[in-house]
């Protein structure tokens, strides 16, 4: 059970390339709830046949990708909390392209959160391995069933494959890229074209010198179970970027990591982005209440639009889209009138615009931001709705044939609905 669902979490990662954020994680309490409503869900609603067409089905694997992003931005907000829109605190880097900083304190704690200087270095890079460039032609080594040995993060896999007769370098190469993106170890390959000759690169998702190691991963068939010798052939073990950690100042004092991504006394989420110029620190500290509910605003209208341009994609070819489209222009339109006040435009074809100095404007000059942006808070409460509804049941936005509608009265729960839905994500996986 655990290997077949590792395979179906490693094809949906691949497929489909979703962002996962922490917001994606779940309090037991909030899964049984959305277990519930499927439960319900499906309980009241009618048998149909099942989607074939693998064009329908990436659809609706996208409606609920595009869903869960706009939750997850809206959470990233403060969109969750009663006022988190409006009373929220958030961090400001005077230079997003070096770093990105997100504020993670307690709201009651912001006022303790101070400004710093950093200045960075150098950025945490992974390992690369990149094998000997081979000519398109047979495999120069025995047919047998080969193995190597992958050591990383303490642990040790070992890969087993076979060459055949006739089977050629880019062959193997190929094949061997497809088991190390399947492994789901912390790895990613792929096989590199130089002319009329390919290599095998294999590169590590993790960052950094790992502690008491030099490096985050080795390959070697010393003490393999199977035949030796294709690690040398292929020259997998063949170091070509050596892991190193991120070098920053914190207000002058050298600080060192090994991720990009890591948190400063509590209170701030930073992302190293680029090298600083010598001298040229970036400061990160906390906006101030308007200037964090006009970065909302803007934000929350970006994500809107973003949402509906994705629906809006499917117009032509699904044709029940057309429904989702209307209904997310429904709720742009009608709290882009409210909000048209602050700033908030509204287009002919439903997206949203923000006039960015009468925005500002009206924040800095308003003497209560609850009563000012009223409308802001239900804008999200409303996008939220719509995204949760949209990534309970994205099927009710496909063109289905309804096979038999079910007893009133003496229905039940039918898990199959569910479970067709996740057999999208696999249905093409090999």
């Amino acid at each position: 059970m655990s290997a077949v669902r590792d395979t179906i979490l490693n094809n949906y990662l691949q497929a489909y390339q979703p962002s996962i954020t922490r917001y994606d994680s779940h309090k037991k309490s909030e899964l049984r709830n959305t277990y519930n409503s499927i439960v319900k869900l499906n309980k009241e609603s009618p048998w149909y046949l099942p989607v074939t067409n693998k064009d329908t089905q990436a659809y609706a694997v996208s409606l609920k990708e595009n869903a869960r992003e706009l939750r997850s931005e809206i959470a990233e907000l403060g969109g969750l909390e009663e006022n988190g829109l409006i009373s929220g605190k958030s961090a400001y880097s005077s230079d997003g392209n070096v770093v990105s900083a997100l504020y993670i304190g307690d709201e009651k704690n912001s006022d303790s959160a101070e400004s710093f200087e950093i200045e960075v270095k150098s950025l945490a890079t992974a390992q690369e391995n990149e094998g000997n460039s081979l000519p398109n032609a047979p495999v120069a080594l025995p047919e047998a069933t080969y193995s190597f040995d992958v050591g990383i993060n303490g642990m040790n896999y070992e890969f087993q494959f076979a060459i055949s007769e006739g089977e050629t370098n880019k062959d193997v190469q190929e094949r061997l890229a497809r088991l190390i993106n399947n492994s789901g170890i912390g790895l990613s390959a792929e096989v590199v074209e130089k002319g009329d000759q390919t290599s095998l690169k294999v590169l590590s998702e993790a960052t950094g010198i790992p502690r008491g190691r030099e490096r985050i991963f080795q390959i070697s068939d010393e003490r393999t179970s199977k035949e030796k010798g294709a690690v040398d052939y292929f020259g997998l073990g063949n170091v070509v970027t050596e892991p190193e950690n991120a070098k920053f100042l914190i207000n002058g004092e050298e600080r060192e990591t090994n991720s990009n991504h890591f948190t400063v006394g509590k209170m701030y989420e930073l992302e190293l982005k680029g090298i600083s110029k010598e001298g040229e620190p970036a400061t990160v500290g906390m906006k101030t209440n308007s200037e964090t509910v006009t970065d909302n605003l803007e934000k929350l209208v970006g994500s809107y639009n973003n949402f509906l341009k994705a629906v809006s994609t499917y117009t032509n070819a699904q044709a029940r889209s057309k429904q989702l489209a209307g209904e997310v222009k429904g709720i742009g339109s009608y709290y882009g009138r409210l909000l048209s006040d602050v700033g908030v435009g509204i287009g002919e074809d439903g997206t949203l615009s923000v006039d960015k100095d009468k925005l500002k404007e009206s924040a800095e000059e308003s003497g209560d931001l609850s009563a000012t942006f009223s409308a802001l808070k239900d804008f999200s409460n409303s996008l939220l709705r719509k995204s949760n509804q949209v990534a309970l049941n994205p099927m009710e936005y496909v063109q289905r044939t309804i096979v038999a509608y079910k007893n009133p009265g003496h229905n039940f729960a039918s898990p199959y609905n569910t479970s067709s839905y996740s057999g999208m994500m696999f249905n093409f996986f090999c």
